[in-house]
């Protein structure tokens, strides 16, 4: 029993089978046992005078407060966490981390950079930090050992384009760690594929899969789940399947919360938060924050045309409902879209490109709880774990499952949902490069003063760009404005333009003087021509897991 811990620093999974795991077990082991995601036994409430204590920190000081609720000082003590996350953020080119900048004064609508990491993405945000969460955790672990007695990590992780990148920027070079990273073949933008595969450190790995996310998603938990690779290999995820993933991008709601009261002068901001999401752990996030105690009026999930999440709120049934042949055709193949037939609509946004939300399994736990009629806790956990062990089962056996009233209502008590299509992305990232921006938007996420810079390529001549999931987002709070214009909307802003190139280039092809390479950022410049390093393979889990063991043993041979 981890006795010095509270509840929030003990983890359990969704499934039921898997209880009082540390924080340091649940990063290592990524995924539970039984096939389960990790969670707190309990969601943490905030100090009585958190507005007060909070409201001026920094994003770094925010981060520490927030993941000290969720990381015994048993675990890892105050000053090595701190160092952490200041190492973790030292590589942002926004002193802030995640500015907030205004797009629409009248209509109170605010958009959250959160791209300004060493990938352009909002992923760096949660992946430099638990890339160094594994570097310290096996550093502590190998101190005194030599050879084959030290400890190493594989690191398995699918992406739909920017979890890969990511990931490899915060484990690249580091000692006792694999990083092994599997995308879709030929459903990634070039500029995604090229981050990944040009970094040439021995111990990336890059994995081209002829098939979708979905199947390389798959792939994951079947290695997890499969003993001959626990046998071999010691793994770890970094998809947002981690719960340390969750725990990093709780932060930047708060952030953006006190940046918002600074600008109105408000000290209790009414705000809905407007989330582009695919796997959904990035509105999980905003979840916890606000489960927390921070005053979110909504969130907005906001989804592509792949609208499985959507369907939910508006009908209590989640079904995959696929799309066959010609109905799936839809995209741009030079930002990584390429039509089949798996189920998958293919969209202008192919980072939310996406069947089956597996963070989606995380709510479903806590919806289930918080309607349940047990009283005893432990019990109440455990009928929580085993319906969502049956609903999980019934998507897979049947394409599909539906919740009782009160669990629809109880989702709908903290979220609503917008359905944006290919046509309306376009439309807005239209609108919004119209609209001339006024100079008081650059210090809107301001800290103690200090101005957010403007990224090369975000605007142009004074009129700002979005990239195709921020624009999704941006789409959906025009809706959601409709429904309470009184509210601030915070929209997320997922990546920066210059990642789904072609897609802006559609949308903005007629507007004068509109050229991308001139606004590309100098990081992107002659990317597409260096030296890569990528492995072909089939979407089959036992190949790659032949894969993963041969070239594990490789490098550690090089190394020994």
């Amino acid at each position: 029993m981890l006795q010095q811990h509270t509840a929030s620093q003990r983890y359990l999974s969704t499934r039921g089978g898997s209880y009082d795991f540390s924080f340091e077990d649940v990063v290592l082991k990524g995924l539970a046992s039984d096939g389960g995601l990790f969670i707190p036994e309990e969601i943490p409430t905030l100090p009585s005078d958190w507005q007060r204590q909070w409201r001026d920190l920094s994003f770094q000081e925010l981060a520490y407060n927030i993941f000290s609720l969720y990381i015994s000082e048993q675990e890892i003590p105050r000053d090595d966490l701190k160092d952490i996350i200041r190492h973790s953020y030292s590589t942002f080119r926004a002193s802030n981390v995640t500015p907030l900048k205004t797009l629409d004064e009248s209509k109170n609508l605010h958009l959250l950079e959160l791209f300004h990491g060493p990938t352009f993405a909002f992923k760096d945000v949660a992946l430099q930090f638990v890339g160094n969460l594994f570097e310290y955790f096996l550093v502590r672990r190998n101190v005194g050992k030599e050879g084959k007695n030290r400890e190493h990590l594989t690191v398995i992780g699918a992406t739909s384009g920017d979890t890969g990148s990511a990931a490899i920027y915060g484990l690249r070079g580091k000692k006792d760690v694999s990083v092994f990273i599997m995308y879709p073949n030929g459903k990634v933008s070039p500029i995604q594929e090229a981050q990944m595969t040009t970094v040439l450190d021995a111990n990336v790995h890059c994995i081209s899969v002829e098939g979708t996310f979905d199947d390389c998603q798959d792939i994951v938990k079947a290695l997890f789940a499969d003993p001959e690779t626990n046998q071999h290999l010691r793994v770890a995820a970094v998809n947002s399947i981690n719960w340390a993933r969750i725990l990093a991008q709780i932060t930047y709601y708060f952030h953006a919360y006190f940046s918002l009261a600074r600008q109105t002068g408000s000290d209790n901001p009414q705000v809905r938060f407007v989330v582009p999401t695919g796997n959904f752990g990035d509105v999980l996030a905003g979840y916890f924050a606000t489960r927390m105690g921070l005053p979110t009026e909504k969130l907005v999930v906001a989804t592509n045309e792949n609208d499985i999440l959507h369907r939910f709120w508006k009908t209590g049934h989640y079904e995959k409902d696929p799309v066959h042949g010609q109905e799936a055709e839809g995209g741009l193949t030079e930002d990584g879209v390429k039509a089949h037939s798996e189920g998958v609509k293919e969209t202008l946004s192919p980072a939310m490109d996406i069947l089956v939300s597996s963070n989606f399994e995380r709510l479903l736990w806590y919806l289930a709880y918080g309607t349940s009629q047990v009283e005893e806790t432990n019990r109440r956990r455990m009928e929580a774990g085993e319906k969502v062990k049956g609903w999980l089962n019934q998507l897979k056996s049947e394409g599909g499952f539906g919740v009782s009233d009160d669990i629809l209502a109880a989702a709908k008590q903290d979220f609503e949902s917008q359905r944006v299509s290919d046509k309306e992305t376009l439309d807005t990232i239209r609108s919004i490069h119209s609209q001339q921006l006024s100079s008081a938007h650059q210090t809107n996420g301001s800290t103690n003063g200090e101005s957010a810079p403007a990224t090369k390529g975000s605007e142009h001549n004074g009129h700002y760009i979005l990239d195709p999931h921020s624009a999704i987002g941006i789409a959906a709070s025009f809706r959601s404005i409709q429904n309470n214009p009184s509210a601030q909307h915070v929209a997320l802003a997922t990546a920066h333009p210059a990642k789904f190139s072609h897609a802006v280039e559609l949308a903005l092809k007629d507007v004068p003087d509109f050229s991308f390479e001139t606004v590309l950022p100098d990081q992107f410049v002659g990317m597409l021509d260096l030296e890569k390093r990528i492995t072909q393979c089939k979407a089959e889990w036992q190949a790659v897991r032949g894969l993963v063991i041969q070239e594990v043993e490789e490098e550690l041979r090089g190394l020994r």
